[in-house]
């Protein structure tokens, strides 16, 4: 049996390095801790502290300089580029700090974008993202852009965005960074209701009120964690 296998994510020994002039800069020092199959877990630490890019290790967009990173029994950097992609459409769905919704395109045409890869029919593609709009709550916005949204309507596309093709794992880079507080309590309900209907959620925040929401927090300083667990 693979080693990785009782686990939905095992992080084995991580470092992530950059070269800066003549300098190395390690982001993320050494970590070790596994994520099973439907926990919501935290990602707490200061700015700098490297949990933004132990983020995007986990998600197969930033190759470690050390380690290995195993996402259901697989070692995702061991796969070539496109397998890797691949693999990220399937298993991961991202929500980023800053929304990234395409200005032009509308709600619906937002959430459908993940679906472009697939062979599923406009009209399926088109259904699917209604569905997860009515998930969060906006399906009656389906045709308006993104300006026209408040913050908080934005970052529920974004959520949608992600969970469109039924991933399981959500990835999400301080999602509430930008909201205010009554918005955030809102955004951090839906991600609790995600969770319970069984998407297992990794969420890096830097607030310790919103750690609450979830089952554990992992916390990162200077490049290293410690386990709440």
């Amino acid at each position: 049996m693979n080693k990785a296998a009782e686990h939905l994510i095992k992080i084995s020994n991580i470092a992530k390095e950059y070269s800066s002039g003549d300098a190395t800069v390690s982001a993320i020092r050494h970590m070790d801790f596994c994520i099973d199959d439907g926990e919501f877990v935290s990602i707490m630490g200061q700015s700098g502290s490297g949990k933004s890019t132990l983020l995007s290790v986990m998600g197969g967009l930033n190759h470690p300089t050390r380690g290995v990173v195993y996402l259901d029994t697989m070692d995702v950097y061991a796969l070539s580029n496109e397998q890797r992609a691949d693999f990220r459409s399937e298993y991961i769905g991202f929500i980023f700090q800053s929304y990234q919704l395409i200005p032009f395109l509308t709600v619906l045409e937002n959430v459908k974008l993940p679906l472009a890869i697939t062979k599923f029919k406009e009209k399926l593609q088109d259904e699917m993202a209604l569905s997860v709009l009515d998930q969060v709550g906006l399906v009656d916005k389906a045709h308006r852009l993104p300006d026209q949204l408040s913050g908080g309507e934005q970052e529920r596309v974004a959520i949608a965005r992600a969970i469109v093709n039924k991933p399981p794992i959500l990835l999400a880079d301080e999602p509430t960074g930008n909201l205010d507080t009554k918005t955030t309590m809102d955004i951090m309900n839906t991600l609790q209701s995600l969770n319970e209907e069984g998407l297992t959620i990794i969420m890096v925040t830097h607030n310790p009120d919103l750690c609450r929401f979830s089952g554990r927090t992992i916390h990162v300083r200077d490049g290293q964690c410690h386990d709440d667990a």
